[in-house]
């Protein structure tokens, strides 16, 4: 700082240079201490029904069971064998893209993956506060890189006085560019995901719903996906503060399958005699921070050319998953 001559450009670069960190120090503080958010009691078995569980075999009536206790649940992923999705260990029936993370052992609503960066599960409740570090961390080790840069080629041509400054000046610039690097590219990553409206997890093993495995079952759109992420009011979009739509425990499909568990219509017919504008919504209700992404028509269109049926992605190892039989 005390080598740019010129004010003008010392106040600028002191208020980006903070401006930058305290942005970066806020969005990583609320990653770190905001609690992944549990289902709610509803998605919890009731005193008899766990009894009932415990009594049944594994096997159809266990699935019986489980069936009646979800029939009103606003659920519609499966197990990869088609089975409803129920963990043992917190003894209640997952909402759509809720995991069950090993290492805070207890299921999280739309789980991304647990990250040991920030020690904490990053999720419905944090993901938004997770990119947004992500962004921000990207900006200020570039403008330190950039920063940095004019003094690094000195450097090397040697227009700097021979100090142990030096030195500290090549290890920043190393250090800050390296980071960008390694930062970009993981930022981008997530970026590519909200824009499909994916999480890690569903990224590498694509989720299944009734009709089958769809990779592109949640999404309704590259606005609509971020809306879901970042909320409706824009001026929130670049504040670590939380603006998602919803709770978590329920979403939005691009499905247009009949529900082959809804009785209701006869073998061969649709709903559109129900609906004027011929398209099939969900037999459960959606939260009404959620439905009100529905409004437009092309959110429901299913495309010719995508049958909704893939392959199921590849399991990482390196992520936290339940093992779903």
């Amino acid at each position: 700082m005390v080598s740019m001559e010129n004010v003008g450009e010392q106040v600028v670069c002191l208020i980006a240079y903070h401006l930058l960190f305290a942005m970066f120090v806020w969005s990583y503080w609320k990653t770190i201490f905001t609690l992944p958010m549990n289902p709610s009691k509803e998605f919890h078995l009731s005193y008899a029904e766990k009894e009932l569980l415990e009594r049944e075999p594994r096997g159809e009536a266990h699935q019986e069971v489980l069936r009646r206790a979800a029939k009103d649940l606003p659920i519609y992923t499966r197990t990869m064998s088609g089975a409803i999705r129920y963990c043992d260990r917190c003894q209640l029936i997952k909402p759509d893209r809720c995991h069950h993370c090993s290492v805070c052992d207890k299921c999280i609503l739309k789980m991304d993956h647990h990250c040991p960066w920030v020690n904490n599960c990053v999720g419905f409740s944090n993901y938004k506060f997770f990119l947004l570090f992500l962004a921000y961390s990207l900006l200020y080790c570039l403008f330190i890189a950039a920063t940095d840069l004019q003094y690094f080629i000195k450097f090397w041509t040697n227009g700097l006085p021979d100090t142990q400054a030096k030195f500290h000046i090549m290890f920043l610039f190393f250090a800050a560019a390296m980071f960008s690097v390694s930062l970009s590219s993981l930022f981008g990553y997530h970026c590519w995901l909200v824009s499909k409206n994916k999480s890690t997890l569903e990224a590498f093993r694509s989720p299944v719903f009734r009709h089958g495995t769809d990779k592109n079952g949640f999404s309704l759109g590259f606005s609509k996906n971020m809306r879901q992420v970042f909320g409706d009011e824009k001026k929130y979009w670049l504040l670590p503060i939380f603006s998602s739509l919803g709770d978590g425990c329920s979403f939005p499909t691009c499905l247009v399958n009949q529900d082959p568990e809804q009785a209701s219509t006869p073998a061969g017919l649709n709903s559109t005699s129900k609906n004027p504008e011929n398209h099939q919504f969900p037999a459960k209700p959606l939260r009404e921070s959620q439905s009100h992404l529905l409004t437009d028509s092309q959110s429901w269109t299913e495309s010719s050319t995508n049958p909704g049926k893939g392959k199921a992605g590849m399991s990482n190892p390196a992520l936290t998953m339940e093992n779903e039989t």
